[in-house]
């Protein structure tokens, strides 16, 4: 064995570096060590197939084949580089904030070029252009993506996935930046056991097909319970329902359990962006008070150390559209509660719900439309309800054009029509949002019409700052 040894001088400067360099403090090795799970969760959500494949690259290289004519023209005119841009607006996807790969923000592509969804294709939208982790996608158009997919596939003779044939009957979202993301999780779990094994027959819940805005990420650590009617504990396990496709077993869920806890983990790091335009200091600190005396009780208090209540608001008081709140019936409620989410009802689920909790309110400039169905294009609008529009488009200088910010009424720049057209295609129809529609009242959220205009227009530009 050999020793070697170790001189004075070598010695004295050892003691001296070890006495010199700063320890961490048990509290900055937590912060590190959520601040790597976090990166770590970012990381499996943009690069780890959860999910089956839907497409190849190939195929979306080629989904300009499936446009109408004029698009289709110009797509052909267009250089390769192009048509991407254009594909991405069609569709509502983004490509990653820093990363010069191209890849988009909402799908896992893998080496061989396959494409996956991730979270990100609710959870991660963009204002103005600029991409936002975590905000809610108000620019999806999931049905449209896959009906041009499934046709494209026709046309270059490619097998069409599970997605393809599937969206032809079951409704994936009758409006852009909405999903049908409640009937996902009840179809799903219906075809499940407690222990996520597959039942010898499915159960047949009631489905009633309806369309739901995503929520902002960033107020996930503000929150305990999930979803709108706070009906389920937060938890990395309550993260996983819409990964009960057929492919995944009971052994992926147990082995992903400790992946997602790194989600978990990113999910609540994210921060609210910050509101890009110019604001009214006066003004929106007459709303600051305006806020606390009308909104904090349901709302909360916000701040250097903000307080949220998480209070549910009884149906009949918020009078908001009650579909979400029947839809997710009783039989499916309960067997989430019996699940592996739930850690088999150690943790708490709530069976019977009586209304909407008031949401968080940070960023909230950024997450148009409002409501939980996304009926309200606008803040001003939430002001406003009488003034809330029965049917609008958003404005966009051409048809493939990023959506106009209004900074006026902060929100979505909206065209008000009188009627639904009749002779436009199912993708220009899913661009017009129609109040009178099932699931889809903006209806509701009345109590702001106590307020005076001025104090309306202060709450508006306090809520900017958040």
């Amino acid at each position: 064995m050999r020793f070697y040894r170790v001189t004075r001088p070598a010695c004295f400067f050892l003691v001296l570096s070890l006495a010199i360099t700063p320890h961490l403090s048990a509290a900055q090795t937590a912060e590190q060590e959520a601040a790597e799970a976090a990166q770590r969760g970012f990381e499996f959500l943009v690069n780890k197939t959860y999910l089956p494949t839907e497409f190849d690259q190939e195929t979306f290289d080629q989904v300009w084949q499936a446009w109408p004519p004029a698009l289709k023209a110009r797509a052909e005119k267009a250089t390769p580089e192009e048509r991407r841009r254009m594909a991405f607006l069609r569709y509502g996807l983004t490509t990653r904030p820093g990363d010069e790969s191209g890849k988009p923000l909402q799908y896992v592509v893998d080496d061989a070029g396959n494409w996956a969804m991730n979270c990100f294709a609710c959870h991660g939208g963009s204002v103005g252009g600029k991409p936002y982790p975590g905000r809610p996608n108000s620019n999806i158009g999931l049905q449209s993506l896959t009906a041009d997919m499934r046709l494209t596939k026709l046309i270059i003779k490619k097998r069409l996935s599970p997605m393809d044939a599937g969206s032809i009957l079951y409704p994936l979202g009758t409006n852009r930046g909405l999903t049908n993301s409640v009937m996902f999780g009840v179809t799903l779990m219906a075809y499940r056991n407690p222990d996520l094994t597959m039942r010898k027959v499915p159960r047949e819940p009631e489905l009633v097909h309806h369309d739901m805005d995503a929520p902002p990420w960033w107020n996930f650590k503000h929150r305990k319970m999930l979803y709108i009617d706070a009906f389920a504990t937060k938890s990395a396990r309550s993260l996983m329902p819409f990964l009960l496709v057929p492919e995944n077993t009971t052994k992926h869920f147990e082995r992903w359990e400790n992946e997602y806890e790194d989600v978990y983990a990113y999910l609540s790091s994210i921060q609210p962006p910050k509101y890009p335009y110019a604001i009214d200091a006066a003004r929106a600190n007459h709303g600051r008070q305006v806020f606390n005396d009308h909104c904090a009780e349901c709302h909360g208090t916000y701040g250097p150390n903000p307080e949220f209540p998480e209070r549910v608001i009884d149906i009949a008081d918020i009078g908001t559209d009650r579909t979400r709140l029947d839809a997710l019936d009783e039989e499916s409620r309960i067997a989430y509660a019996d699940s592996w989410f739930t850690h088999f009802r150690q943790h708490n689920t709530v069976i019977h719900p009586t209304g909407y909790v008031a949401p968080p309110l940070h960023g909230i400039w950024a997450s148009a439309p409002y409501l939980h169905n996304g009926a309200v294009p606008t803040l001003w609008h939430m002001l406003h309800p009488e003034e809330r529009p029965k049917i609008w488009r958003r404005v966009r200088n051409e048809p493939l054009a990023v959506a106009e910010y209004d900074q006026e009424r902060a929100g979505l720049a909206v065209t008000q029509l009188k009627k639904v057209p009749v002779f436009i295609s199912k993708h220009e129809r899913r661009e017009i949002f129609d109040t009178s529609k099932l699931g889809k009242s903006a209806a509701g959220h009345d109590y702001p019409s106590a307020l005076a205009e001025d104090e309306k227009q202060a709450v508006l530009e306090y809520l900017k700052t958040l």
